[in-house]
């Protein structure tokens, strides 16, 4: 059992106007195995709170902590956020030229997991998860997210998760741009994996059509960059039909 605990989080970034404070004290606890739905209007902070964790360099931490199994992880560097067990699924994927899906894949394992994976080994897993994922093959020897569609850079960030097995996973609108075909694969990727390696989740979404494929077991309203609301599934169906007017207005 993992444990991600968000206690009092607070972060602000520079604007041409000076800091500007986004979190005002975000308290949350994530553990194996449950997943947890972010949901807001642009600009609540849903965002922020995800690459604050991850520790983009943009944000800056003015107060509180976020420890993984009782270490703090804003102590860490990017990298060994990382290899402590979080994994940071993003809306806009960047491209990376010259580096092949394979080569940026198993460089990442080796990584994680200290050492490289054997190669006959690591060739059935890719082919294993590319699978289960309906990518062709070939698809490993593109050069990272150069020319995909929004369909194939989530599938190559649940890829990545399914193959670096983290402790915690934040998906940041992992469904922002995928048709309804590809919603459903991408989401039957995360229950998978969730389920068959113990992860808690954190998934960021607008929306209540990926809740559909993904159950979460708990909901948590941010506005202004505080959770202001908390329940369970049945509250995305409340925020469908009401939307976020009233958490706006308060």
């Amino acid at each position: 059992m993992s444990t991600l605990e968000i206690k009092n989080l607070q972060v602000a970034v520079s604007t041409d106007e000076g800091m500007k404070q986004i979190l005002r004290g975000v308290d949350l606890t994530i553990n194996s195995g449950e997943t947890h739905a972010i949901m807001g209007p642009n600009g609540s902070g849903k965002s922020t709170l995800a690459y604050s964790i991850a520790g983009h360099p943009k944000y800056t931490i003015t107060g509180g902590s976020v420890l993984l199994d009782g270490v703090d992880v804003l102590e860490m560097r990017v990298d060994e956020r990382a290899k402590a067990g979080l994994f940071l699924a993003m809306q806009y994927p960047v491209e990376v030229p010259g580096v092949s899906v394979s080569n940026f894949l198993r460089t990442a394992a080796t990584a994680i997991r200290g050492e490289a994976p054997k190669v006959r080994t690591w060739v059935g897993e890719v082919k294993e998860a590319m699978a289960s994922l309906n990518m062709d093959p070939a698809f490993a020897e593109r050069n990272v997210n150069e020319g995909f569609s929004g369909g194939e850079k989530k599938r190559h960030e649940i890829l990545q998760m399914e193959l670096l097995k983290p402790k915690i996973a934040i998906l940041d609108e992992t469904d922002s741009g995928l048709d309804v075909d590809a919603l459903r694969i991408v989401s039957e990727g995360v229950n998978r994996v969730k389920d068959s390696h113990n992860i808690g989740i954190m998934l960021i979404t607008h929306y209540t059509r990926i809740l559909r494929y993904i159950t979460p077991d708990y909901v948590h309203v941010f506005a202004a960059g505080r959770i202001v609301e908390e329940g369970g599934a049945e509250l995305a169906e409340k925020l469908e039909e009401k939307g976020y007017a009233e958490y706006v207005t308060a």
